[in-house]
């Protein structure tokens, strides 16, 4: 699995995100990263059919819904993003949230894998607790947990537990959308001049540096060639303390674990699985 790839996320425009993800390839990305929920699988897998990239050459992620939360739909759900993404195989498939009937969910991604239809599996946004309930309930243990992690938003405890299962972190919003003036901060902006970088590079660097597999998103070809040079640069011991120091510890979107958030984001989604059991 590639360390750095592209996110796809908010691209809601078949036309624009297809084009992004060609561009993307143009530039050198070899993971692509995207969802039932966002919409754009076949955008997505259109630019991979069209690209001369090789598709044996290209790691392709998407992630189930929780309105697809049970075994029947997870299943149906799982051929639906490979019909759309026009592939015979995923490499990474994961559980898009940690909600509703996640073992029938998991159980299904199990036997997909089994049957080839998926290389690895993994879930998103699972804190410590959900992650080892999991692990400790079902046969295969989860490849990738793919949380948010920027510089506001950290979570040093998170991905030290996961890393100690050997679960591989992965970043969403690395750039927490540009939020609190990520772009221009003093502090990242100090440690770029040194380097001749942008705040972002030092982002993804400092990313990189903790062991954290990043998928940055923009819909520019410049932004996206300069979000991938960031091999050639290393940050000391200090500069990585002192990028430390930005955390705010909060989520930069919103609180997983708060009852309200999760009724009002993931509740209708939940109660179509549970009208189809009815």
């Amino acid at each position: 699995m590639p360390t750095l790839g592209f996110g796809v996320f908010q691209i809601s425009n078949l036309k624009q995100a297809e084009q992004s993800v060609t561009d993307a390839l143009n530039t050198g990305y070899r993971l692509i990263d995207t969802a039932a929920a966002y919409q754009n699988e076949v955008a997505v897998g259109n630019a991979i059919k069209n690209s001369s990239v090789k598709r044996e050459d290209v790691f392709v992620t998407s992630k189930l819904w929780v309105a697809d939360f049970n075994y029947q739909r997870a299943k149906a759900g799982i051929d639906t993003s490979l019909q759309k993404l026009s592939l015979d195989y995923m490499d990474l498939y994961l559980l898009h949230q940690p909600y509703g009937d996640t073992m029938g969910s998991w159980r299904a991604l199990e036997e997909a894998q089994r049957e080839g239809k998926i290389r690895a599996i993994g879930v998103s946004n699972f804190y410590s607790d959900q992650l080892k309930d999991l692990e400790l309930t079902m046969p295969v243990k989860p490849a990738v947990n793919q949380i948010e992690v920027n510089p506001w938003y950290q979570q040093t405890r998170e991905v030290k537990f996961n890393q100690e299962e050997d679960v591989h972190v992965e970043a969403w919003a690395p750039f927490a959308e540009g939020k609190h003036n990520i772009f221009s901060n003093e502090t990242i902006a100090a440690i770029a001049e040194k380097y001749g970088k942008s705040n972002g590079q030092v982002i993804l660097r400092w990313l990189l540096q903790r062991g954290i597999i990043v998928i940055p998103k923009s819909v520019h070809q410049q932004r996206m060639a300069e979000n991938i040079d960031v091999f050639d640069f290393e940050l000391n011991t200090d500069e990585m303390k002192t990028m430390a120091t930005l955390d705010k510890g909060e989520s930069q979107f919103f609180d997983h674990r708060d009852p309200v958030t999760i009724e009002q984001i993931f509740g209708s989604s939940l109660k179509t699985v549970q009208n189809d059991e009815k």
